[in-house]
């Protein structure tokens, strides 16, 4: 005899009463499974997609041939092996940062993490490491903010994966000013000396995958990638949800 599940029920029952909708939009999603988007808000999610920069993922238009190096990366080659992303920072995707970000959408952050880990990225093969590292926040954000939305997305990486993750390894150790309020060249000095180890034990020799919510200028996974490389991991690669 097959025994209902309780948890099972109560969620069909809420979602009948509340069923669930598409954050950016409101529309009733027909098939929740299929990701936190409607069908017209997936059409306008945009996917990182070749050609790119093989070196940080900086994508390039339809014209510009195969996959090469930026011109960045050219003149400063990044201290991490590759970064990828899920997605460009605009539309659906950056409304639904915003809202996991700053309106504490913890749920949506979870179904966006999902959806990072279950995609296939050019020239990242998730399972190829052997550590995920989320990029911490200073005790004083994680305070204001209630979270680490880095966290959020790397454990459902993680858990896809079967891979440890590690909160302990890196922390922030300078109270910055938030990056979104700074250009370019602010944002590098802004992180410089923002990141150490706090134990050099759990990184050496490691393979790891550094995530975070937002690749911008790539400023602050640049200095935590340098970070974790001068103090022992074997490798670092980047993983983004979204790509400005």
């Amino acid at each position: 005899m097959r025994i209902c599940n309780a948890q099972n029920v109560a969620s069909g029952i809420v979602d009948i009463l509340l069923p669930p909708t598409c954050p950016t939009c409101g529309a009733i999603l027909p098939d929740p499974a299929q990701g936190p988007f409607c069908t017209e808000c997936r059409g306008a999610f945009h996917r990182v997609t070749v050609p790119l920069c093989i070196s940080c993922g900086f994508p390039f238009p339809a014209s510009a041939g195969a996959n090469h190096l930026c011109e960045d990366c050219v003149i400063s080659p990044p201290p991490f092996s590759v970064a990828r992303a899920l997605g460009r920072y605009e539309g659906p995707l950056l409304d639904a940062i915003h809202l996991f970000k700053y309106r504490r959408r913890i749920s949506l952050g979870e179904a966006l993490g999902r959806m990072m880990a279950y995609a296939v990225y050019d020239s990242l093969v998730i399972d190829d490491y052997s550590l995920i590292i989320p990029v911490p926040l200073h005790p004083k954000r994680l305070r204001e903010r209630g979270f680490n939305q880095a966290l959020t997305l790397a454990r459902e990486v993680a858990r896809r994966y079967a891979l440890p993750v590690d909160l302990l390894a890196l922390r922030r150790r300078v109270h910055t000013e938030a990056q979104v309020k700074l250009a370019g060249k602010e944002r590098k000095a802004n992180m410089r000396e923002a990141f150490a180890i706090q134990d050099r034990g759990r990184i050496d020799g490691e393979e790891i995958l550094l995530i975070d919510d937002v690749y911008t200028t790539g400023s602050t996974v640049m200095e935590c990638a340098r970070v974790l490389m001068r103090n022992g991991a074997r490798k670092v690669a980047v993983l983004t949800l979204a790509r400005a």
